[in-house]
């Protein structure tokens, strides 16, 4: 059986301002067109469709393009999409049973009852059954009523218990689509600016592995970086598009998975995507800069850092006469460098945990303990909870 497994399409997500909608449009339909081509039996979003809990009209016109046009593949190929951090449950779950019809199958909470299960749905090849456990993003929260108390109490165990509660039988062939922040057991995944502001202080909301391993193919989304994390095939397919600079450097794809019979390993492929604008960084000389300009590369999405020693008139507006879609423009000599190192404001005091422990320490003269450690962590995990819930963050 052959996957295509992608996520994180933040459909509707604006980049230092920037519509991004053209390019959202001109890599989906490449994902369509990659779908004719190689045929896929089933297609995997594992979350985060929309970048907003409330999606503009706009975005929900091209997430409905992106569905009607894997729709009209014939023969159907079945889509299987669950939410992530960023999408409203509710609205990703409208008309899902009319998708249903058309081989859409869409699962937006985790189970809420005594009688409720993971969404799952059985698909066949010449090896027999393949079944596909469908896990939306879930808090401890979410589910902790279902379980004896003290069973859940965190991001892992609330994981761990609602896999335990599906009774899987391993010998026969089993992929999870999940949407949650994985770790193995020491070792994190690499992560990059564009996420960062999800990941909880602490690690809170980290899941290990060994909940998932178990399954014959984990199809991870949250990072938009493409990685395996423990296991080759526990894997997150990364972001179909770069969505900051600190994604210059990924190569953007499509993982594709063939899972053959129960006993041979699976195959794990990558269809690159091409984007109709990069996002890269560039850094140097005004004057060097300009010259670098050309007529493929002056639409991309820039970050600029001049290093020029003399003061430069209007350096942005001579830039924009070259660059059409600059994102900054930053400033990085021997002056610059000196007030940084005069202001000591070197970036490990911003992260607020780290903030408040200095501050601690600078008032009370000790460090705190670790289950003061432990209580600052959950008030900064709430505060930043409550702050996504006003702007949409989560």
């Amino acid at each position: 059986m052959k996957l295509f497994h992608i996520s994180d399409l933040h459909i509707g997500k604006q980049l230092h301002y920037y519509n991004l909608k053209d390019n959202q449009i001109y890599i989906l339909k490449q994902i369509v067109d990659r779908a004719k081509e190689y045929r896929p039996d089933v297609i995997i979003i594992a979350g985060d469709i929309y970048d907003k809990s409330v999606p503009s009209a706009e975005a929900y016109i091209i997430f409905d393009q992106f569905l009607n046009d894997l729709s009209d593949i014939k023969p159907s190929i079945p889509v299987l999409i669950i939410a992530g951090n960023h999408d409203s449950a509710d609205r990703l779950n409208y008309a899902s049973s009319f998708l249903e019809k058309h081989n859409i199958y869409i699962s937006v909470h985790p189970p809420r009852e005594e009688d409720e299960y993971l969404k799952k749905l059985v698909l066949q090849d010449e090896y027999g059954d393949v079944n596909f456990y469908l896990l939306p993003f879930t808090k401890p929260g979410y589910v902790r009523h279902l379980f004896d108390e003290g069973l859940v109490t965190s991001y892992d165990s609330a994981i761990k218990a609602l896999i335990e509660r599906e009774n899987i039988d391993y010998k026969k062939r089993n992929v999870l689509i999940s949407h949650q922040f994985y770790v193995a057991g020491e070792k994190s995944p690499k992560t990059c600016d564009s996420e960062q502001v999800y990941i909880s202080v602490g690690g809170i909301d980290s899941v290990d592995i060994q909940a998932v391993e178990k399954f014959d193919y984990v199809a991870l989304g949250h990072l938009h970086g493409a990685q395996s994390i423990g296991k080759k095939h526990i894997r997150y397919s990364g972001s179909p598009l770069k969505y900051s600079v600190s994604e210059q450097h990924h190569v953007k794809s499509i993982t594709m998975v063939t899972i053959n019979d129960k006993n041979s390993d699976i195959i794990i492929d990558k269809i690159p995507l091409s984007s109709n604008q990069d996002v890269r960084s560039e850094k140097g000389l005004l004057d060097e800069i300009i010259s670098r300009a050309t007529d493929e590369n002056r639409h991309d999405y820039i970050s600029i850092t001049l290093t020029d020693e003399d003061e430069i008139y209007k350096p942005k507006d001579q830039l924009e006469e070259h660059y059409d879609h600059i994102l900054e423009v930053k400033i990085e000599n021997s002056r610059t460098k000196a007030q940084l190192m005069e202001a000591d404001t070197e970036a490990t005091v911003l992260d607020p945990f780290e903030a408040f422990k200095q501050f601690y320490r600078d008032m009370q003269g000790t460090s705190m303990s670790s289950e003061e450690e432990k209580i600052m962590i959950d008030v900064i995990n709430i505060l930043q909870e409550v702050q996504g819930n006003e702007t949409d963050l989560y």
